[in-house]
């Protein structure tokens, strides 16, 4: 496959690393905001190769890691108090609540299934039209589209036993509030390369105008990421501060127009509650009073109150750049993907899960005390 050889060339990377090397001439700190970059830069040993001028921190762009405890809490109240079939991604299932996770409440008998599309859940709500089913609704902007999908599909079947959980989170306002947190020392983004694809890139030019840093849309191959860690330092360098896409084959300025239409279409801009994070200001989809009745929060009059987060945990810190999960004393201890206190250690991008399953840092972890 082309892209797959491409952008996994060993000599054009190389080349990328020599030329990084070449043109660093003091420290900079960058953060990749996505997960999925986050997992391609430990795996594949990137992180070691760069020159130590470079420190590489990792964002809040994982949509499970950033899902607050009171969400997960709703979740098992639909299919354990109301009897729903509770649809979710994979990942979601094993991440903490207040009082258990999902694949507990599902050992005890709720109700809970793996899809790998919320078109699944509306085919499963017509094969079972005297059950309720709901599809936890988690995501940034890049499953948006596929969620309101299946909202309007369902409302063109005259379905009413499907709804969503909405939990879907955006972009440019978690940027935003790494940049104003005060312990922050971001001086440039590796923009993720899937968001821009729905969204374009025009809503990071006011980020960019207002911040003074460089936002750099990239992929998420190794070459893909050295390219955009290169273009990143170039500007650093030059005292520059700008929008670049290195993401050119797929992403466009203007991004997905069809796909934003469907959005906007089902989802309204909310303010959002993020683990670690507290809550955003204008961060998050909700279901437009049009489509309430697929509105699982408005259907079921969800009222669980929020529960503090887990104080052993330092999701909060490492998805704010602040630390690297190495940091937190009970990184592969008694923190651990079979154990997690939090969803950065269970999440296929979550930062915590990266480091523990390819850093080689687990073994130091479990040496030192905690």
């Amino acid at each position: 496959m082309k892209f797959l050889s491409e952008y996994r060339d060993p000599a054009l990377a190389r080349r990328y690393l020599e030329e990084i090397k070449k043109t660093v001439t003091r420290p900079w700190t960058i953060m990749e905001v996505c997960g999925g970059q986050t997992h391609s830069l430990v795996k594949n040993g990137i992180l070691s190769m760069l020159p130590e001028e470079i420190n590489m921190v990792h964002g809040p762009g994982c949509p499970v890691c950033v899902t607050p405890l009171h969400l997960i809490d709703k979740a098992i109240y639909l299919a354990e108090e109301k009897g729903a079939i509770l649809c979710s991604f994979g990942d979601m299932l094993r991440v903490p609540g207040s009082q258990k996770s999902l694949l507990e409440a599902k050992a005890k008998g709720a109700d809970i299934r793996i899809l790998y599309s919320p078109l699944e859940a509306v085919k499963l709500a017509q094969q079972h039209p005297d059950r309720q089913v709901v599809f936890f609704a988690v995501g940034f902007e890049t499953t948006a589209p596929a969620n309101a999908l299946s909202v309007i599909h369902a409302h063109r079947l005259g379905l009413n036993n499907y709804s969503i959980l909405a939990s879907h989170v955006l972009v440019p306002p978690a940027i935003e509030a790494v940049m104003e947190d005060e312990e922050s020392h971001i001086q440039g983004f590796l923009a993720a390369g899937h968001v821009c694809t729905i969204m374009g890139t025009l809503e990071y030019y006011p980020l960019v105008e207002r911040f003074k840093v460089p936002i750099v849309v990239t992929g998420f191959e190794p070459v893909d990421l050295l390219q955009g860690i290169l273009m990143t330092v170039k500007q650093l360098e030059s005292g520059e501060a700008k929008v670049e896409n290195q993401y050119a084959r797929m992403v466009r300025e203007e991004g997905n127009p069809r796909a934003q239409e469907i959005i906007y279409q089902v989802f309204e801009v909310t303010d959002r509650l993020w683990r670690g994070m507290e809550v955003i200001p204008m961060s998050g989809y909700q279901v437009k009073e049009a489509f309430a009745e697929y509105d699982a929060m408005r259907k079921f009059k969800v009222n669980i109150p929020e529960v503090p987060e887990n104080e052993d945990c330092m999701a909060g810190e490492i998805m704010k750049g602040i630390k690297k999960p190495y940091e937190c004393p009970h990184f592969g201890k008694k923190c651990s993907p079979e154990t997690p206190i939090g969803a950065p250690m269970v999440s296929s991008e979550g930062a915590c899960a990266a480091y523990y399953h390819f850093s080689g840092m687990v073994n130091q972890a479990k040496e030192q005390p905690a």
